[in-house]
């Protein structure tokens, strides 16, 4: 019998955070086109100090390789998902799906921020079941990135 895939998911731990920040450097590099290299340089810092905080708090959850190298990664708090990355080579397979679905069925993730330019990020969320409850014209470090404030649609 197939395990589920929400029972493959499982916490991050520290000796994966090099593996972690590289999935989400390749996955930023692949998926957010509107990022110049400087953005993504001014971010690394920030990623790199995160990544650590909620692997020592236990926030993080990640999908595995049958060789337990760690291909995707999850961060839910206060039932937001903050983070979720998954690596370039494994994007369509299902992960992001597996991921997010864990995060609302087992976190009581409700909401979830994307870039208003990361179109696909957008369409995969409303795929899922969230709408657009808001828009912000600068991201959190007030850049000129408008977010998009999501929300799981009622009925989903």
């Amino acid at each position: 019998m197939t395990p589920s895939p929400i029972s493959l998911v499982s916490l991050a731990h520290a000796a994966d955070l090099p593996r972690l920040f590289d999935v989400w450097h390749l996955s930023v590099r692949a998926t957010h086109d509107f990022l110049a290299d400087s953005d993504i340089a001014f971010l690394m810092p920030f990623v790199r100090d995160e990544l650590v905080r909620v692997t020592a708090e236990r926030l993080l959850q990640v999908l595995r390789a049958d060789d337990g190298v760690a291909y995707a990664f999850l961060c839910v708090e206060h039932a937001r998902i903050e983070m979720l990355f998954v690596h370039p080579d494994r994007r369509g397979s299902g992960a992001g799906r597996t991921l997010v679905r864990y995060a609302i069925a087992s976190l009581q993730a409700t909401a979830v921020d994307v870039n208003e330019h990361n179109a696909q990020a957008h369409g995969f969320y409303r795929h899922l079941g969230f709408i657009v409850e808001n828009r912000s014209p600068l991201d959190p470090f007030g850049k000129p990135f408008p977010i998009l404030h999501l929300k799981l649609a009622e009925n989903t």
